[in-house]
């Protein structure tokens, strides 16, 4: 699962202030932001990391599934509807009939796990709701400047050239 640079950027910040111990500065976006356009991250430049999954599953289609965060958020049912198709156990047509696809959406939105992880902690001194904010599709624009924006989109053009990945 891959999704817009940038908001994968206004995720990771938020989720690592979250972390951030409250005896220290908080980081700021614009210092997140250098780094990552560098490519300065703990996994390495979030572009090389798609761009390898992406690649992988055209050479592998049946081991690795790739989506975009922004399909999936956009056609819900259907999405679920193929993951369960790769993983080998699709839906039947009786299971379609009595609604069990759109039960499990319900199930494993946003908004439920939102819900059910309010309490309790990842590993101590990690809550579980820390990994949940917004999950909106285009939450970066209340964090990002145009020329944020535009350098990654400048990136992004570059390094997703000739993928059919869009967002």
């Amino acid at each position: 699962m891959c999704r817009n640079p940038k908001d994968v950027l206004v995720s990771w910040f938020h989720f690592a202030n979250k972390l951030n111990d409250k005896s220290r500065v908080q980081m700021t976006i614009d210092e997140l932001f250098e780094v990552y356009s560098k490519g300065l991250m703990p996994y390495g430049p979030y572009w090389d990391h798609v761009k390898e999954y992406h690649k992988m599953s055209s050479e592998h289609p049946t081991r690795i599934l790739f989506l975009t965060y922004e399909d999936m958020r956009k056609d819900t049912a259907n999405k679920v509807k193929r993951l369960a198709e790769f993983l080998g156990y699709p839906f039947t047509e009786e299971e379609e009939a009595k609604g069990k696809v759109e039960e499990i959406v319900k199930l494993c939105s946003f908004a439920n796990l939102k819900e059910v992880n309010k309490h309790g902690d990842f590993r101590k001194g990690v809550p579980n709701n820390t990994f949940f904010r917004e999950g909106k599709v285009g939450g970066w624009n209340s964090d990002l400047t145009t020329e944020m924006s535009q350098i990654l989109d400048d990136i992004t053009k570059a390094k997703f050239h000739g993928l059919d990945i869009s967002f």
